[in-house]
């Protein structure tokens, strides 16, 4: 009698346990990682991360990809950092240890075509990147994790919602996926008719210079803020490429579905746009040398403001509404603040040329890659408050553009050239 009545409390006090932790599934749901897990860093493009940035650097290995560059280097929550290079042979992704002198983990070689894709990290370091007409994801070693067909080129990935992959191809195929297991989630929705489903490789030699052929050409935004994701989209027979806002409705049919289009900026935007934190306002550099704000509700302008160059990277905002505008060649350094109604210029530096977007670490550092000299290229780093330099550091035998600055979420900063040299700094 008492082993019975010791086997039913035991039983009970399991239940009762149970019970009391309930589904504790959500932990191994993928989110995005804790470092710069994409190109332009968050899914909103802001190129902004809440690390306090180091303003003093060294540089700790610099390391060659054997190839090119297009994008921006990934960096995962652990020391790994992911390239996707495009190589005559070997390998073209690759995974390094950002904190052992850029050690590989491991390689392999992609259908090449799509370098201007950068991979996506998540927070368990398993990785997503697309080729053309495939979108796949790897563990933290090289064996597949799961791969599928989709129509086009992947641009770069980003995450919706937990364990929900955001796929937009550059022929305008949009799809969420089921980031655990690959399968799609809902209906999968075509931005563009008439196109050839067994030609996903059709244009791709436009989407780096941006033009007619590309229909997709650049990274969508997103904002869990306001459920809205924004691309740039390049119908067939248009003049010019416009903006559509799509509306991401959890948990409902259909997932996605097609909010507004707008055309407001003229001669069409250019490069990826990018979200405000509170997921109110696009912001997009325009082919009509302005930078201009949109109301993500409907995609009608907020205000504009003449840059004098072409801007040919995003801006970077954080989330007070500092924006630094985009980068490229002839460009200036020129901050703006959106002050609801207008943009104001707060400081602009005419003696130094970003080549490319500035990546914002924290609320007093931020960092470029500008020309140094005649032919050379340096990381700045700079006080986004008013311009001024905090320090320069000269990169070695940099050859061709810059793709960008990368920041750990252990301070380190990475940046690349499109002729494949990486750089890897450490806080001093």
């Amino acid at each position: 009698m008492f082993r019975r009545l010791m086997v039913l409390a035991s039983t009970a006090l399991i239940t009762g346990v149970l019970a009391g932790c309930g589904n504790t599934d959500s932990w191994v749901a993928a989110h995005a990682a804790d470092g710069w897990p994409a190109q332009f860093g968050n899914a909103s493009n802001s190129s902004y991360s809440p690390v306090a940035g180091a303003d003093t650097l060294r540089l700790d290995w610099r390391r060659s990809v054997k190839g090119d560059l297009a994008a921006q280097i990934a960096l995962g929550s652990g020391s790994y950092l992911a390239a996707n290079a495009q190589s005559d042979a070997g390998c073209s992704l690759m995974v390094w240890e950002t904190d052992n002198r850029a050690r590989q983990r491991w390689c392999t070689r992609l259908v090449q075509g799509g370098g201007w894709s950068s991979p996506l990290f998540d927070g368990f370091d398993n990785l997503y990147i697309g080729q053309p007409g495939l979108m796949m994801s790897f563990p933290s070693t090289q064996w597949i994790r799961w791969r599928q067909p989709v129509i086009g080129m992947p641009t770069t990935p980003r995450i919706l919602a937990p364990d929900q992959l955001l796929v937009v191809t550059h022929l305008g195929q949009v799809l969420v996926f089921d980031a655990h297991r690959g399968t799609v989630v809902g209906t999968p929705l075509d931005l563009v008719e008439g196109v050839n489903p067994t030609d996903s490789a059709r244009g791709l030699s436009d989407c780096g210079p941006a033009r007619a052929r590309c229909p997709v050409a650049a990274a969508p935004a997103f904002a869990d803020a306001s459920d809205i994701v924004v691309l740039s989209l390049w119908e067939p027979n248009a003049e010019a490429p416009i903006l559509v806002g799509l509306r991401y409705r959890p948990d409902q049919t259909p997932l996605l579905s097609r909010e507004w289009t707008s055309d407001a900026v003229r001669g069409g935007p250019l490069a990826s746009p990018v979200l405000s934190a509170d997921g109110s306002t696009v912001y997009v550099n325009g082919r009509d040398e302005h930078l201009w704000a949109l109301d993500s509700s409907d995609g009608k302008p907020k205000w504009s403001v003449p840059l004098n160059y072409l801007a040919q990277t995003p801006p970077s905002v954080s989330p007070d509404g500092l924006i630094v505008a985009g980068g490229g060649p002839g460009a200036k350094l020129v901050a703006v603040k959106d002050a609801g109604d207008r943009g104001e210029v707060v400081w602009t530096r005419d003696n130094v040329e970003p080549l490319s977007s500035s990546s914002r670490a924290g609320a007093t550092v931020a960092y470029t890659v500008t020309k140094d000299g005649e032919n050379g290229q340096a990381l700045l780093v700079f006080d986004p408050a008013d311009g001024r330099t905090i320090n320069t550091y000269p990169l070695p035998q940099a050859t061709g553009w810059p793709v960008g600055v990368s920041i750990g979420h252990d301070r380190r900063v990475v940046t690349a050239t499109s002729d494949g040299q990486v750089y890897g700094f450490a806080p001093a």
